[in-house]
């Protein structure tokens, strides 16, 4: 019987060496590789892939109609995506996200949710949406 294993976000990022410093130096990430165009950081067994949304040609095309849209990589695709990440101390890592100023807002708390999660939303530089998360309750079959 075939049975699914780890998933790993991968997160369009306007520049992949801005994205790895901040995900480095904000929320406290290592790397494991890194070139021009893409890059894997990871916390813990949090893993997380960062891709380069760096194409500025679609900003040329006069006639989309005749002329699409359609490298994959376009630049307006950056901070488009968002990922939740299970975490043990959702508090004591809220305090560390929220003195590194990466929440979502500056309203942001934890809270507990009504399907059984206490969470809270973080922002990377390009506004990809990282929600990190504990289960507070089990969660149904």
């Amino acid at each position: 019987m075939p049975r699914l294993g780890q998933t790993i976000p991968a997160l369009p990022v306007r520049s992949v060496a801005a994205a790895v410093a901040f995900y480095r130096e904000r929320l406290g990430f290592g790397v494991i590789h890194q070139d021009s165009g893409f890059a894997i950081v990871a916390r813990d067994s949090a893993e997380i892939h960062l891709w380069g949304a760096s194409d500025e040609g679609w900003r040329a095309r006069a006639d989309v109609a005749t002329n699409p849209v359609c490298s994959g990589a376009e630049s307006f695709i950056a901070g488009t995506a968002s990922c939740r990440i299970a975490v043990e101390g959702v508090d004591e890592l809220y305090a560390e996200l929220c003195a590194a100023d990466v929440l979502h807002s500056p309203s942001t708390v934890v809270e507990d949710t009504d399907y059984g999660t206490r969470e809270f939303p973080a922002l990377d530089c390009d506004g990809n949406l990282i929600s990190f998360y504990t289960r507070i309750r089990p969660r149904a079959s």
